[in-house]
């Protein structure tokens, strides 16, 4: 390309957003000019043919408004799944608070999991915990481990971070918490509990496993499991348990 080929283009450049300056100051200019708006003429986007001005303007508002339809129905369909949650997480919240001890509590507790959030592969880790004898009904839900667990170092920056996260894990996490139902999970969300009112240490951990890769993914929004942590952590810290 020559300099002057490079000129050319720059004038034209500048002629055309001089004509856009001018018509978007003017917006009059065509109703002052109806014979050359009659003459104007535009490729149609889809089908190449020519148009007038005024079906090429129909032609954008109708794909705007199709756009805008679209964003609304995305919105609606957030706001739904949004309303369905929160409904689970108050049945949630309101089987926690009727517990009226720790052995009642797990057991809502696991109850609601696999009934109101259909999390099948569930698992409450609780940290050097004494529950006295038969509280705890289910053991393929509740592990009881002592602080110095040598597998719990690897949660230590989950524990650090108080948030929950959610995708896939070491093959030794997850045997750890699973079992022999490891190989059967593709995808796990981890919910740290809070910390216990006489101690810093912390109270455990929540584990929610699937078989779907894709149920539990890093970019999945961790607002309501978040709370989902805290209630459980509330609902544990409440009840008398031996330390």
């Amino acid at each position: 390309m020559t300099i002057s080929q490079v000129r050319g283009v720059a004038a034209e450049t500048d002629d055309e957003e001089s004509v856009a300056r001018y018509l978007q100051a003017h917006p009059d200019f065509f109703e002052r000019n109806l014979g050359v708006l009659a003459r104007l003429k535009l490729p149609h986007v889809r089908t190449g043919s020519t148009i007038s001005l005024v079906e090429r303007q129909v032609e954008v508002l109708r794909d705007r408004h199709a756009s805008a339809e679209a964003k609304l129905a995305d919105f609606v369909r957030v706001a739904r799944a949004n309303d369905v949650l929160a409904d689970k997480i108050h049945r949630f919240t309101r089987r926690l608070l009727r517990a009226t001890s720790l052995a009642a509590t797990l057991t809502e507790l696991e109850a609601s999991l696999r009934e109101d959030f259909d999390a099948f592969n569930a698992v409450l880790v609780l940290i050097d915990m004494q529950p006295e004898p038969g509280t705890v009904s289910s053991e393929r839900f509740v592990r009881l481990v002592a602080a110095a667990e040598p597998h719990l170092k690897s949660f230590e920056n989950l524990f650090a971070s108080g948030k929950p996260r959610c995708g896939q894990v070491r093959d030794s996490q997850r045997e750890f918490l699973f079992g022999g139902e490891s190989t059967d999970i593709g995808s796990v969300a981890l919910v740290p509990l809070g910390r216990r009112t006489d101690a810093s240490a912390a109270l455990g951990l929540l584990a929610l496993g699937s078989p779907d890769r894709e149920r539990f993914h890093p970019g999945m929004s961790t607002e309501f499991l978040g709370r989902m942590g805290e209630l459980v952590a509330d609902a544990l810290a409440r009840q008398p348990v031996a330390p």
